[in-house]
């Protein structure tokens, strides 16, 4: 986020993001971007759709509590979105564990992955309006075996008509992200103008890309949940809204995963925003090391703007160490995770931290 108020505060005063091969024309306009097939309008509004797409489109929350109003539906997509803004990497490591998940699943219980990626945002819930999202629920000696059957049972096209959008909508997006890249990647190829923000917004564009493949299955903004199992009696337990974290462990679930100690879905009415199932260890390494490796993918692309023209030598660092920041923290942690397997390094308190985080 803060590179992209950079890069509008810099395009605002008319800088370029690569050496033109000739100089400028002085009959351009001041609104022109040194391009005389363009203005900054056409720029910041190519970019400000692409980021919407990226952002707005391209974020699946999991199904929210009952009863809730529409600003309170509108708010929580939107806090989804700024995250997705300020951290887009970690909506690629939360795809990824339901991805994953929705896998396991399909090995475990027979289920499709409409089926699997349904259950981890908290679709399916039994008569008395308790989540079944866990595998404890599903393996539980008296109810599971129903609940399993009822789970596949379930049309496939049933769950994917609760789903606010298609294949053709989602398709709509992603040629979005993709035209903007293919017109970037024709850009420099032609060595025409790339403005800071088309490469702040190019980042978006790719890392979002796979945030579309990894969430393609799984239903868009799905506000009801579909009742199965054989009819309960409600338990005595108060109902209440899915478990609430202090903000810093709150960062680190959302990152990494890991409500399985803290959420009870017997005393829940919806799942966890950034709710999946627990994975087995190679998945959830997997998934992690995904979001390590789109994290500096994220960063390297902002790299590009690396020569660019800035008006002061404060603006032009500003720019590089956000974009060394944004590499080297996610690059950082994948060393830490490899050397924390090493017996000796365990010991240390770099190590200590990195695992206390990754196992949160």
């Amino acid at each position: 986020m803060l590179l992209i108020l950079i890069a509008v505060h810099l395009l605002s005063r008319d800088t370029i993001a690569v050496p033109l091969p000739h100089p400028p024309d002085a009959r351009a306009t001041p609104d022109s971007c040194n391009d005389n097939s363009r203005t900054l309008f056409s720029v910041v509004w190519g970019c400000l759709v692409t980021i919407f797409a990226c952002t707005w489109v391209s974020v699946h929350p999991n199904v929210p509590p009952p009863k809730q109003s529409h600003l309170q539906l509108f708010w929580q997509r939107l806090k989804m979105m700024l995250i997705a803004m300020i951290a887009p990497e970690i909506m690629v490591g939360f795809a990824a564990r339901q991805r994953l998940g929705a896998h396991e699943l399909s090995k475990e219980f027979r289920f499709s992955t409409t089926h699997g990626m349904f259950f981890s945002m908290g679709g399916f819930v039994s008569s008395d309006g308790h989540p079944i999202a866990t595998r404890k629920r599903l393996e539980d000696p008296d109810l599971g075996p129903e609940f399993q059957k009822a789970i596949r049972n379930v049309n496939e096209e049933d769950i994917k008509d609760r789903s606010k959008g298609d294949a053709f909508s989602k398709g709509v997006a992603l040629l979005q992200g993709s035209w903007f890249i293919l017109q970037c990647l024709a850009r420099v190829h032609y060595h025409l103008t790339v403005t800071q923000l088309e490469v702040a917004t190019l980042a978006f564009a790719v890392v979002n890309v796979f945030i579309w493949l990894l969430w393609w299955n799984k239903p868009l903004d799905v506000q009801r949940s579909i009742v199965v199992g054989p009819p309960t009696q409600p338990d005595a337990e108060t109902e209440t809204l899915p478990v609430q974290l202090p903000r810093l462990a709150w960062f680190f679930v959302a990152m990494w995963g890991g409500y399985e100690g803290d959420y009870k879905p017997l005393s829940s009415v919806s799942v966890p925003s950034f709710w999946s199932i627990e994975l087995d260890g190679s998945n959830h390494n997997g998934a992690s090391i995904l979001l390590c490796l789109v994290g500096t993918v994220f960063g390297t692309i902002h790299c590009a703007a690396w020569n660019a023209i800035f008006p002061t030598p404060a603006e032009m660092w500003i720019w590089r160490t956000s974009s060394l920041v944004i590499i080297a923290v996610p690059g950082l942690t994948i060393v830490l995770s490899l050397l924390a397997k090493i017996d000796w390094l365990k010991s240390t308190p770099a190590v200590i931290l990195v695992l206390e985080i990754t196992s949160t």
